[in-house]
């Protein structure tokens, strides 16, 4: 539900694109709350939320989506923040675990980020979800159960007691073989130099176990 999330995921998929050895890049993605105790609230205009949340002004949290939203556009993004339902996010979280038994996480992660920056869908809710889980190639029972019976609330808070012993404080936040890190949603040639780094080592460890 950050917006500068989805947009450091297009500036990485850019970097990865581009980089030598992108088949042997595997990508895991990890939960991580930035506010675990927000309510579902569909009535309200994300404006009014941030403006509440941050403490300032309407026209200023109106300005500061005005702003994510250009970034955006610059990544080809379409954002329509004010149709954005704010919603807690962690069932979505349970989902891409799921999603991640099916080998699809990089597609959850993909159409919840549409499904809640674009196209003004509740990700709390398990219809949503469901929907969702339909559109990527999840077998829709086998969903519908694992979101009613509670299943990966476990994998999501073992994340975020993982992601507090490392030492993350905000999203987005990438760490490259587990040695590098990258805070925030930087350009294109910051992921490229942490993806030539870490291959490089990694690669020099390999021929020396060899």
């Amino acid at each position: 539900m950050c917006p500068f999330c989805y947009i450091g995921k297009r500036r990485f998929e850019v970097a990865l694109s581009q980089f030598q050895h992108k088949e042997e890049v595997q990508i895991i993605w990890k939960s991580f709350q930035l506010n675990p105790q927000l309510k579902a609230e569909p009535g309200k205009n994300l404006n009014q939320f941030l403006a509440e949340h941050k403490g300032i002004s309407l026209s200023e949290a109106e300005g500061m989506n005005a702003y994510v939203i250009q970034l955006a556009k610059q990544v080809g993004l379409t954002y329509n923040l004010d149709k954005a339902v704010v919603a807690n996010s962690f069932n979505a979280h349970r989902f891409a675990h799921f999603a991640k038994r099916q080998d699809l996480q990089n597609e959850a992660e993909e159409t919840l980020f549409k499904a809640y920056f674009t196209d003004g869908r509740n990700i709390d809710e398990d219809a949503t979800l469901l929907a969702l889980g339909v559109e990527i190639g999840l077998d829709a029972g086998e969903l519908k159960t694992a979101l009613e019976n509670g299943s990966f609330a476990n994998d999501v808070r073992a994340d975020i007691y993982e992601a507090q012993q490392v030492g993350v404080r905000g999203v987005p936040f990438f760490l490259f073989d587990r040695k590098y890190a990258i805070s925030g949603a930087q350009e294109v040639a910051t992921f490229s130099s942490a993806l030539e780094k870490s291959f490089a080592e990694r690669h020099q460890i390999i021929q020396k176990k060899g």
